[in-house]
């Protein structure tokens, strides 16, 4: 509603509860003392154009900037919870330092294309992390986040990513070293599920790039990779779920999940052995503002600043403690680093298979080749 509409519908309010008439002396003096209490409010209205003005552009936050307290909503894939935990306080820290503003979040967890569809579906998030770049374009399709949010932060929005790693019974009864080994046919393997997972897509594509990568093409790539999927008894809905059936329930032989799940895990305390194979895939996790959510929040600054502050030494160092390969070469080359993370000889990325949106038509579409395979399992 207008500056100008407002007054017009006091008066219609009025006149409409008193039903005065303009005929009667009373009626007259109603309107007159209205027309006053219009003449005020508008005059108060013009001497207000500035800050007017300023509510128009959503992007400069008015309202987040006058608030000393404001809430972030981020909306995370599960695996990434404990490095959150670990640098949301210090960016709460240096957010209070820098603007005199309390922010506090929200947060949530869970699998990457579970945590898609709910933000879809109206989770109002204001940040997203999610597994892979295909989750996050989905999201713009749907015209919440604007198109070319990969250029508006460094490194395409990638801000952690890992590699594949193979986790085994102690001692590894089974002998499992290499991809090739999850195909034998006493071996059991735990993974979850492409179709709500992010991290089970990676698990899938990890399978496949190990053929392409070693000379074979999507004949060889599909055999292999049908007969690994033959030797799971379960998909889980995402990665915190397969590790709990493979650790606290004690299913399967090998479980395939991100390094830094294992990394943290031993941190835990917990006894993990698992090898991480040298032909391997870049797990890349992309980071965006929801941008029709935060113009609704006011909190587009708050925002940017979180995403921002994520791509720090400071924060990048909290993501390299709790298993994440950094995104920033410098620090990749430290000793820290190095010492940290096995080196993969042969790495694979998204863009070796043309991008997400070709990757998810081709494999994970209803109908694609991961349903063939699902189809082609022995019963």
């Amino acid at each position: 509603m207008s500056l100008w509409q407002r007054p017009l519908k006091i008066l219609q309010a009025i006149a409409e509860h008193n039903r005065f008439r303009l005929n009667s002396l009373k009626g007259f003096v109603s309107l007159f003392l209205v027309g006053a209490l219009m003449s005020v409010a508008l005059a108060a209205c013009s001497g207000g154009n500035e800050s007017s003005s300023s509510t128009e552009t959503p992007s400069a936050s008015p309202v987040a900037a006058s608030k000393s307290n404001v809430e972030l909503t981020l909306v995370s894939f599960a695996v990434t919870k404990a490095a959150h935990e670990a640098i949301i306080p210090k960016f709460v820290q240096q957010w209070k330092k820098d603007h005199n503003q309390t922010v506090t979040f929200k947060q949530s967890y869970g699998g990457s294309g579970s945590q898609t569809r709910a933000v879809i579906d109206g989770l109002e998030a204001d940040v997203v992390h999610l597994a892979l770049a295909g989750d996050t374009t989905k999201i713009e399709k749907a015209g919440l986040i604007q198109p070319g949010w990969e250029k508006e932060v460094p490194n395409n929005a990638i801000v952690s990513k890992s590699v594949a790693a193979l986790i085994t019974r102690p001692g590894n009864p089974k002998g499992i070293k290499t991809w090739a080994d999850l195909a034998k046919g006493d071996t059991k393997l735990i993974t979850a599920d492409p179709k709500t997972s992010g991290i089970a897509k990676w698990n899938f594509l990890a399978l496949w790039n190990s053929v392409i990568k070693t000379g074979g093409d999507d004949a060889k790539a599909t055999e292999f990779v049908t007969k690994v999927y033959n030797n799971v008894p379960i998909l889980t809905k995402d990665a915190r779920e397969a590790t709990d059936t493979f650790a606290k329930q004690g299913q399967g032989d090998a479980l395939i999940n991100y390094e830094n799940e294992v990394i943290l895990a031993q941190q835990k305390g917990e006894k993990v052995d698992y090898v991480v194979p040298d032909v391997n895939i870049s797990i890349d996790n992309p980071i965006a503002v929801v941008d029709k959510n935060v113009d609704k929040h006011g909190t587009r600054e708050v925002a940017e600043g979180f995403v921002k502050y994520l791509y720090t030494p400071e924060a990048q160092q909290e993501f390299v403690k709790l298993g994440f390969r950094p995104v920033d070469e410098t620090l990749a080359q430290t000793k820290e680093v190095t010492d940290k993370f096995p080196k993969v000889k042969t790495l694979g990325t998204v863009q070796d298979f043309g991008g997400w949106e070709e990757i998810d038509k081709k494999f994970f579409a209803d109908g694609g080749v991961f349903d063939k395979i699902q189809a082609q399992k022995k019963r």
